[in-house]
């Protein structure tokens, strides 16, 4: 058997891989491996990647072969790749595509050039209801209203469909990005990354472009590849994102960098209610539905559920952009999956799904188009270079007995809110007396004590828009310095100067949070200052468990956590962290089954 023993990668039968954390070679493979396997669990020296049918057809689409996937694990695997791995890879890559949807004088149709194949489906369960009429042995037309279910069913059974049908051109809009258009305003460059994503999902213009997700880290400028896209398809756009405060922030950037004026631009939130040919909405009030029309059993569709869902009928929109498109909710799904002849681009951070669904947002937004490793762009400059550490705190000694003793599923929160976090922050704080610092918190009782103990501005779901606002604006201004927030700033806020976040608390073992919480300080910063992630976990209890499964993706992405104890505070500095911490990476831990209770905000 031929055996490499500097190479970094062990591939198994059963498709798991390991990957040597030590090996000079690790992030070399490593950014390989992320872009056709997904990351199962990461301790300190040996790191699990899975390959899945759905890691490797994300590949496919993408235009990965399974011949550059073989070389890739051939280049860094310390032993012969079993058989049967190359045959599975082959095997899944060559099933992207094996059936098409194509549309054809008028009709939505379903066609492969594998007889046997289409026969096959045919007789399935779940796919035979959305067939109509068999026009050849390999050829079927299916109902246009169907588009988006019958993807997500041939996905189901192992078959993911190549979507050719193309795309509503949608009503048109003649916009300018400013730097084409100098004498409006102050021009700016679309960076090389943004453009590339751009063009990817664009294609174009024929169908194999229109529809997919980019991913990008938190402050690399998703919304600029929103802007380019638009202004390649020139046409009327439907933007959801997550709250009223990231609405706006898109308005002010469509209104800083293009030509399109204010009454061209629509706000459709709680407070406004505004269609126009670029319309921002949110994913809240999109998803409002009136309890006495639900509750009276005369609900016939979804947009008698779901009253807002109007809007996507009152434009002939060309483009459906969903901001943080991991955090897609259920019903714009289904309503997704009607309207499958628009143009659809996702945008995120991560596209891990606590919830599993991935595979919708595969079949129904697009699969991943554009993908670019967070340590690549901190090493051109692009987003700041950041710094993680988890500072490990014990519990008072009159609280371990009452945590051995609480349920199960309070256990957590007793652990989450641990007093002696309070006093560490402030040590933290006096070590970053000079930087912009978010506390950010889940559970209103700690973070009404920590702004207090702070004297600073406290954010919750009960804050207004307005408030929320002012307080942003004058953080970004330095105004203030300090801010306490619960996780409706976890998403879509722009503060480029904040620098040095403190997580006290966390949702349980959520790998999207903790990659975005880090996002709000990834914005380059002034000075090139460094940016300090700080992770405040009670030691021997479930906030340390749940805090390393949190840690998971960005340990996929390149980062490592230092490790100090409370005790250590005090000799700590930012500068000479090393000489103090152990560099470790987290270790799986499952999901939790319940959410617990205790009004988190």
């Amino acid at each position: 058997m031929q055996f490499n023993p500097k190479n970094p990668l062990i591939v198994q039968s059963d498709k798991s891989i390991l990957l040597e954390v030590d090996s000079d070679l690790y992030q070399d493979a490593r950014d390989a491996l992320a872009r056709f396997a997904e990351l199962e669990k990461s301790p300190e020296h040996i790191h699990t990647y899975r390959l899945t049918p759905l890691s490797l057809w994300n590949a496919a689409a993408a235009g990965l072969s399974a011949a550059k996937i073989l070389d890739d694990l051939t280049r860094y695997a310390k032993y012969p790749l079993p058989d049967n791995v190359r045959v599975d890879i082959a095997d899944a890559i060559a099933r992207y595509g094996r059936v098409k949807l194509i549309l054809e004088n008028g009709k939505l149709l379903l066609v492969s050039d594998d007889a046997p194949l289409m026969a096959e489906l045919a007789r399935h369960k779940l796919v035979a209801p959305l067939l109509r009429a068999r026009t050849s042995p390999t050829r079927f037309e299916i109902h246009a209203a169907d588009r988006g279910r019958i993807k997500q069913v041939l996905l189901q059974v192992g078959y993911p469909a190549e979507d050719l049908a193309g795309y509503a051109e949608g009503a048109a809009l003649a916009f300018q990005l400013r730097d084409a258009c100098q004498a409006n305003g102050e021009a700016f460059t679309l960076r090389h990354y943004q453009t590339e994503a751009a063009e990817i999902f664009h294609a174009g213009g024929g169908p194999t472009g229109g529809s997919g997700v980019i991913v990008l880290p938190c402050g690399a400028g998703k919304t600029i590849v929103g802007l380019a896209a638009m202004d390649k398809l020139q046409a009327a756009t439907l933007i959801l994102t997550t709250n009223t405060i990231a609405a706006r922030q898109w308005i002010a950037e469509l209104l800083d960098k293009t030509t399109l004026t204010a009454e061209q631009i629509g706000e459709y939130t709680g407070q406004r209610k505004e269609i126009r040919p670029v319309t921002i909405a949110t994913y809240q009030v999109l998803t409002y539905h009136p309890r006495k029309l639900h509750a009276s059993g005369t609900v016939r569709n979804l947009r008698d559920e779901f009253p807002h869902f109007a809007i996507f009928d009152q434009l002939d929109w060309g483009l459906i952009i969903y901001d943080e498109v991991h955090l897609l909710p259920a019903p714009v799904f289904r309503i997704t999956a009607e309207i499958q002849a628009r143009r659809r681009l996702g945008m995120t951070a991560t596209l891990v799904r606590e919830d599993g669904h991935e595979g919708d947002v595969f079949s129904l937004v697009g699969p991943k188009k554009y993908d670019v490793p967070w340590k690549e762009l901190e090493k051109q400059g692009w987003i700041a270079t950041a710094e993680c550490h988890e500072i490990r705190v014990p519990l008072p000694d009159d609280l371990r007995m009452e945590y051995a003793l609480a349920p199960d599923a309070e256990k957590y929160r007793a652990a989450a809110e641990n007093p002696a976090k309070l006093n560490l922050v402030r040590d933290l704080l006096r070590k970053h007396a000079d930087d912009t610092v978010l506390v950010i918190g889940v559970y209103l009782t700690q973070l009404h004590k920590l702004a207090e103990m702070l004297a600073a501005p406290l954010i919750t779901g009960e804050t207004t828009v307005r408030e929320r606002e002012k307080l942003f604006d004058q953080l970004r201004r330095g105004e203030i310095t300090r801010l306490v927030v619960s996780k409706v700033a976890n998403f879509s806020i722009d503060l480029p100067d904040a620098n040095v976040a403190i997580q006290v608390s966390g949702t349980f073992g959520s790998r999207q949070e903790e990659a975005q919480r880090l996002g709000r300080i990834l914005r380059p910063k002034k000075r090139g200052l460094l940016a300090h992630f700080y992770a405040l976990v009670s030691h021997d209890t479930i906030d340390q468990e749940y805090s390393a499964h949190r840690q998971m993706f960005l340990t996929e992405q390149g980062y490592r956590y230092e490790i100090l104890y409370a005790s250590e505070v005090a000799a700590f500095t930012p500068a000479v962290i090393a000489g103090h911490a152990i560099p470790v990476a987290p270790r799986l831990l499952p999901a939790p089954e319940n959410n617990g209770s205790g009004n988190p905000t």
